[in-house]
């Protein structure tokens, strides 16, 4: 059946011209959270590229009835494909399979991958959330850590919680998630009185990452705490910097927001999809690398 309803798809639109071509984007991310502008950076700029019609929209702190509501509002326009992230699939699913079953094509990003391929979206743009964090957990265990601290300020995405579970995994022990919240003063209240319990840090990106580098400099323990986190910010390459922190996973969000808006426009133009997913990351941003980055961060990168 899928199969079916996206080789209609591209027969019914591979004529259009790109001025002609609508394409809807719907992430979770904040209105707060310096990510998503960069993931909003490259959705512009490939409809630029592209010539074609995009519409973005995001919950604006974040609230997923919210966010299944603007899903629903897209798609009531029936655009020419959807882009869309997936932090939680039981407060979004039945809106983005309503997409599905209407035939317009899906693209995930970010997040919810396996959802979407189980409910028929076409690729994933994004990183393995899972190998990302085991991977960074094993260069933590590498340097000597035997316990962390996980400090997640989105405690309801799977995909944070994956990032959290790899690191366990990568020095064998129980995912030690802190649920800290949004509110920067909030995270450092909470981040500050477990540091004295841990040898490393992680952060799920740099909401939780800019009030942990606060909390550590505070804490002034004496001894060096292993911190990690995923993402790029200014405040985060402030922290590598200082030595702060070691390393941060970049999954590159930009090509999240660019990558679905070309797909998308080549499949509605010619009826072309290539095989399989964009990995965009990860990667490792040390200080030995961090001159590369530092001139594009919050922008590119």
């Amino acid at each position: 059946m899928l199969k079916k309803i996206v080789m209609g798809a591209l027969c019914a639109s591979s004529l259009l011209l790109a001025k002609d071509v609508n394409i809807a984007v719907v992430t979770h991310g904040a209105d707060t959270d310096t990510f998503w502008s960069v993931v909003k950076n490259g959705v512009n700029n490939a409809k630029d590229d592209m010539g074609v019609n995009v519409n973005y929209r995001n919950p604006a702190s974040g609230d997923l009835t919210e966010m299944a509501r603007l899903i629903d509002s897209a798609i009531a326009k029936r655009p020419d494909g959807l882009v869309v992230s997936i932090p939680d699939a039981n407060a979004l699913g039945k809106s983005i399979q309503k997409a599905i079953k209407l035939g317009i094509p899906v693209i995930t990003i970010n997040s919810g991958a396996a959802y979407g391929k189980k409910i028929g979206s076409l690729m994933h743009v994004g990183q393995s959330e899972y190998d990302a964090g085991l991977q960074a957990g094993k260069r933590a265990k590498k340097a000597g850590a035997k316990s962390f601290i996980c400090v997640n300020h989105e405690i309801t995405n799977l995909s944070t919680e994956q990032r959290c579970q790899g690191f366990a995994d990568a020095l064998g022990v129980k995912n030690n998630m802190l649920d800290v919240g949004v509110d920067p003063t909030e995270i450092e209240r909470k981040v500050k009185p477990k540091l004295k319990n841990v040898d490393a840090v992680l952060t799920v990106g740099p909401t939780s990452a800019s009030p942990t580098i606060k909390a550590i400099e505070k804490a002034r323990l004496g001894r060096h705490i292993y911190f990690a986190t995923f993402d790029v910010s200014k405040d985060i390459l402030y922290g590598i910097e200082t030595g702060v922190i070691d390393f941060a996973i970049d999954q590159q969000q930009y090509l999240q927001g660019y990558m679905p808006i070309v797909v998308l426009t080549q499949m509605a133009k010619f009826g072309v999809l290539q095989s399989g997913d964009i990995n965009s990351g990860p990667g490792y941003i040390t200080k030995e690398n961090i001159s590369l980055v530092e001139k594009y961060a919050g922008k590119y990168r």
